[in-house]
């Protein structure tokens, strides 16, 4: 749907000419203010897919500057009504502004005049109405080359007569966001300009209260409110419709999403199943898969903060979407996808960390866990290299020493999700080698999110579990993106002692960015031993290693550490000497 312009008025066009000379003379900064409270009241029209808003927020001046001029931004589907400090009108401009972060790939923004100038960190509340149509539309996708019905399962957000979706800022602009343009064909925009958005308004509160929603719509079975991922309490039914209030606190870098459906609820030991109806079978086997991950999440992580709630995407074909410890996803899914899918959120519900790498890492790495609990080390290592190509993809060529991607690439910067999710997974993998499991569980259960000050509180609570030096560890993996190790065996040599026994040799060279503990395996006619070789990037490390048995072939790392290159990764010894 295109905005429409209004034709302004004698006075409205010289209230746009004052305002534009304004921001001309200072550049307009789009985020100069996070909105800090939302208080709105919703009105949903299901059958005409219409959503009308009226209430309150609280913009917060996040700039080092006196801000006079404010932007309020909703999808282009949506178009601004009044803006009012108390009573008093404000002047305001509407244009639309080409932005993915909406799925039209338009905003309709609003640029304010404020009554006075709002000084740094100071705030001011403005009374807001705006309305329109949410639909499913997806050009932000296809003007891009994506088949539409790829698009259309990617971006499926829409109210509708039976099910409702709109997920928030990333996805669809239903409540009034501030941010820079954000562009999907240009590399890591989009993700950015989101990263940015959520940490302004991280902690930020919303309340909503919903009306116009008919119990009939729904064939007389109450329907689920979600927001956020949180389940609201239905408020009354007056003649037939429904009025709620749901209260949602962002304590995720999350972005508030609203869901309406008439699900049905299955409840298990330490999850919900939402679902549709027809899907109770499903349901009942996403269950019982969700119930063999649980000892291994909590022996990890500890009892649950709340219940992991998984909720049924009417769109079999539609991509997963997950808030924290909620999940929307299509229910057919094979056992072990579900178990796996399960251990993410179980996690969530355990653990929240405001950081993506510890928060994302730890859930991904907690599927792995699973994997090695369920079928043994070498699944687990089998799953952690499905995730190999596309870790590959975004660390090569990594980056220059002392350049400005090394630290925006780094885990504790990236917007990147195949770093702070597949990356992480493989740094938290690694962790557990060399500190043993004990050691890092104690890591997990000290961390306190209200206490993650900066970003070394997690490598200082690890570090504080062993005596070992892993500031090296730290610097290559988490606070710089040094690219990855390339291992390989420099030489290697075995010689027979008196008493029968062999002293293999290894010169083992690291010819990648970043250093670590690497498994190296060594075979001989009885058998094979393990050896785990610490070796700093761009460096050279010789150990002895005494074998029973002539040793035969080395094999440098088992898959539990991402490297760039692994041809080198076999090497054939020669005939021990006498």
């Amino acid at each position: 749907m295109k905005l429409v312009l209004r034709k302004p008025g004698l006075k409205a066009l010289c209230a746009l000419c004052v305002l534009c000379g304004s921001v001309l003379c200072s550049a307009l900064d789009r985020e100069a203010f996070s909105i800090t409270n939302y208080d709105l009241n919703a009105q949903v029209d299901p059958e005409q897919h219409r959503l009308g808003v009226r209430g309150k927020i609280t913009l917060r001046n996040d700039s080092a500057i006196p801000q006079k001029i404010a932007v309020l931004q909703v999808s282009s589907s949506l178009d601004w009504r009044s803006i009012k400090a108390g009573d008093k009108p404000l002047q305001f401009v509407r244009q639309p502004y080409t932005s993915d972060i909406d799925h039209t790939g338009s905003l309709s923004e609003a640029i304010v005049t404020l009554p006075q100038e709002v000084a740094p960190r100071a705030t001011i509340d403005l009374d807001i109405a705006y309305e329109g149509v949410i639909v499913l539309d997806a050009t932000r996708l296809t003007r891009i080359g994506a088949p539409e019905d790829t698009a259309k399962n990617t971006d499926w957000d829409q109210i509708g007569p039976d099910f409702m979706a709109v997920r928030g800022a990333g996805y669809v602009a239903w409540y009034p966001i501030a941010t820079d343009v954000a562009n999907l064909s240009e590399g890591e925009s989009l993700f950015e300009v989101l990263a940015r958005w959520k940490q302004r308004e991280a902690g930020s509160q919303m309340r909503l209260r919903l009306s116009g929603i008919s119990w009939s719509q729904f064939n007389g079975t109450l329907p689920q409110i979600f927001l956020g991922g949180l389940t609201c309490m239905p408020g009354t039914y007056e003649g037939g419709v429904l009025d709620a209030e749901c209260l949602a606190q962002k304590e995720r870098l999350s972005s508030p999403s609203l869901l309406i459906a008439a699900y049905q609820i299955l409840e298990k030991p330490g999850i919900e199943v939402h679902y549709l109806k027809g899907h109770e079978a499903a349901a009942t086997a996403f269950a019982e898969a969700a119930g063999k991950a649980i000892p291994v999440i909590k022996d990890w992580f500890g009892s649950p903060r709340e219940r992991a709630k998984v909720a049924d995407l009417s769109d079999r074909n539609g991509a997963p979407f997950e808030n924290g410890a909620f999940l929307l996803t299509p229910l057919a899914a094979e056992p072990q996808a579900a178990a796996l899918t399960a251990a993410h959120q179980l996690t969530h519900a355990s653990f929240v960390s405001f950081r993506p790498w510890i928060e994302e890492g730890l859930a991904h790495f907690a599927q792995v866990l699973y994997l090695e609990q369920d079928k043994g080390r070498q699944a687990a290592l089998d799953y952690m290299g499905t995730h190999r190509s596309a870790l590959n993809a975004v660390e090569a060529p990594s980056s220059a020493p002392g350049s400005e991607d090394e630290a925006n690439h780094s885990l504790i910067n990236t917007v990147n999700e195949e770093l702070y999710r597949s990356k992480a997974m493989c740094v938290w993998w690694m962790l557990r080698d060399m500190l043993g499991d004990a050691a890092l569980k104690k890591a997990i259960a000290a961390y306190k999110p209200e206490q993650d000050k900066d970003p070394s509180y997690m490598p200082r609570l690890i570090s504080a579990q062993t005596q070992r030096d892993l500031e090296w560890f730290f610097d290559d993996w988490v606070y710089r993106d040094h690219g990855l190790p390339n291992f390989k065996v420099e030489s290697a040599y075995a010689q027979k002692t008196m008493n029968g026994l062999f002293v293999l040799t290894i010169t083992l060279e690291n010819q990648g960015g970043a250093g670590t503990e690497v498994p190296v395996l060594i075979r001989s006619a009885r058998g094979e031993v393990t050896k785990c070789i610490a070796v700093r990037a761009k460096s050279k490390t010789t150990v002895r290693v005494e074998m029973p048995a002539a040793p035969q072939e080395i094999v440098v790392n088992d898959g539990s550490v991402p490297e760039s290159e692994t041809k080198d990764n076999v090497f054939k010894i020669a005939e021990p000497k006498s």
